[in-house]
């Protein structure tokens, strides 16, 4: 039996290695773009819901007109620059610029005291780092060829570290604890998946898989296209939408980066 789960899992890593080197030239991209989708999205809405967001800042906080218009703008901008820079690869600078947009969201719409809301930004901060370690570049080789430098590029290595467990908290909000037993498998399916890609095992079949995994869900249950425009779960549906793309595009920048240094994948080398 477990020489059978193991022929399986090494002609699924077979399957997974081909898809990657057939994608890797423009994987990367594609990530990037799933990543910035939420920020897209979200700096578009607040063009055309100018008033509406405008006016629940000023309600909620009390502060002016000018101070909620303020937020407003600096959304709007801040985001659609952010992907701008994304897109041209100015990684660094795009990177502190989204970090300062996710944590003025969640001040100023209250998401600190909202568990749900409070993880899936936190999983969106994973994907932005994720985006930094891919900037940064690999370390200096050592003077002698062939011999390892201990210790090389340690940021990037807890950069990477840091971001795939960010995004095991947008899983769990995914989590549904209904007992149907088509439930119970995919939460359970899902879960060990969302931990081997944590602690960094198979790390790039189980992330594939994930991203597979959340796609179908994400079109399953936030369909945004089918609700009538004037119903409020047309937006809430499509920003649950945008955020899982941008976890998504987390993910694929784990298979295109790879686990990093503080992986099971990597200490098994030395085995």
């Amino acid at each position: 039996m477990a020489t059978a789960q193991n022929e399986i899992v090494s002609q699924a890593e077979d399957v997974a290695d081909q898809v990657l080197r057939k994608s890797k030239t423009f994987l990367p991209h594609l990530a990037r773009l799933c990543l910035i989708s939420t920020f897209l999205e979200d700096g578009i809405r607040m063009w055309f819901q100018w008033s509406e967001q405008s006016d629940y800042i000023e309600q909620t906080w009390g502060c002016g007109w000018f101070l909620s218009s303020m937020f407003v703008l600096i959304n709007l901008v801040g985001q659609l620059v952010g992907c701008v820079m994304v897109l041209s690869e100015s990684k660094s600078h795009c990177c502190a610029l989204l970090f300062f947009i996710i944590g003025l969201q969640t001040i100023g719409y209250s998401i600190l005291w909202d568990l749900k809301f409070l993880m899936r930004n936190l999983a969106l901060c994973g994907g932005v780092i994720l985006l930094l370690a891919e900037s940064r570049t690999e370390g200096k080789q050592t003077l002698f060829a062939g011999v390892p430098s201990m210790g090389q590029n340690k940021p990037k290595t807890y950069m990477q570290l840091s971001g795939r467990l960010l995004l095991v908290l947008m899983f769990m909000t995914l989590l549904r604890f209904q007992f149907s037993p088509l439930q119970i498998i995919q939460n359970v399916v899902g879960s060990m998946l969302i931990l081997l890609v944590a602690i960094g095992f198979k790390t790039k079949l189980c992330a594939l898989v994930l991203v597979l995994w959340l796609t179908v869900l994400n079109f399953y249950f936030n369909a945004w296209w089918n609700i009538p425009e004037y119903r409020p779960m047309r937006d809430f549906l499509k920003y649950d939408f945008f955020q899982t793309f941008s976890v998504v595009g987390g993910l694929l920048l784990v298979v295109a980066l790879g686990p990093g240094g503080v992986s099971v994948d990597e200490h098994k080398k030395d085995w």
